[in-house]
């Protein structure tokens, strides 16, 4: 059995935040690009979205839900995925609401991410 390497990283952008993510091999059986809508949440959408154009990754443009509530598919990797009765707007939500601006990118191995800005977590999160 192969020994497992990996590499954690936790977000500096955010201090106190007690996320990371784990990145490395022989951590699971999931092939290469079978994880879709893999939610990264931000505090700053733009941002976020710029620091990633920057270093040549494909970003979708910032955008919200129709309904004015945070956005439930994805359109990254090999997989199309719209919640039903959704429809994306191009542009931040008009009241910049938390959860409810979204951009989205996939991964080199085609795991497909949704950026999602959250300035304040919903009461109980």
């Amino acid at each position: 059995m192969r020994h497992p390497r990996v590499a954690t990283s936790a977000p500096a952008v955010r201090p106190g935040s007690e996320a990371s993510i784990i990145f490395g091999t022989g951590l699971t059986t999931a092939l290469p690009g079978s994880a879709q809508g893999l939610y990264l949440i931000v505090t700053d959408i733009e941002q976020a979205r710029a620091q990633l154009v920057d270093r040549g990754i494909d970003v979708s443009e910032v955008f919200h839900d129709d309904k004015g509530v945070f956005f439930h598919g994805h359109d990254c990797g090999d997989v199309v995925h719209d919640g039903q009765g959704q429809a994306r707007i191009t542009g931040l939500h008009p009241e910049r609401a938390g959860y409810g601006s979204c951009a989205t990118f996939s991964d080199p191995d085609g795991n497909g991410w949704v950026l999602q800005e959250i300035t304040q977590r919903a009461a109980g999160r």
